[in-house]
């Protein structure tokens, strides 16, 4: 659930601008996520949020510009964390996760940015993928299978 409410933070805080804890406790509140301020904050520090200036001279919650490293470490410790197994079939690729968390397993695949990879759609503890090719699905799965043994 933590993972899936993260993922929905950066979600909230990527198209709108949210200035504080508790805009940002309530658009979690509307997406469904019952929370707390000290979860929200715990949240924040987990995620190394940020605040940015905007154009219209206000600040806003956002992830930090050098997170780079860091982000790749924490979507391969998501993926690591939630996901079961991997098959495949054509270029069709079949990922299965811990029940509830497929949309954070997902998230963690399309921000590692994963060459090859024309889409994906999860449900509750499935992660369907299409690969642009049925050839490249091989190092696809040897890519998640490197990060499942990480």
């Amino acid at each position: 659930m933590r993972y899936t409410r993260q993922n929905k933070i950066v979600e909230l805080i990527s198209k709108d601008e949210i200035d504080t804890q508790e805009r940002l406790a309530e658009a979690l509140k509307s997406s469904g996520f019952e929370v707390t301020q000290a979860t929200v904050s715990r949240d924040i520090k987990e995620l190394q949020l940020i605040k940015t200036l905007t154009p219209s001279g206000k600040y806003k919650y956002a992830l930090p510009d050098a997170a780079g490293r860091q982000q790749v470490e924490r979507f391969s410790k998501i993926f690591r964390d939630t996901v079961q197994s991997v098959a495949s079939s054509g270029n069709m690729i079949v990922v299965k996760t811990m029940t509830g968390c497929a949309n954070a397993a997902c998230e963690a695949i399309d921000s590692l940015d994963f060459p090859h990879i024309l889409g994906s759609i999860a449900g509750d503890n499935t992660v369907f993928l299409v690969a642009d090719d049925a050839k490249h699905v091989a190092s696809v799965v040897e890519r998640f299978e490197g990060l499942l043994r990480a």
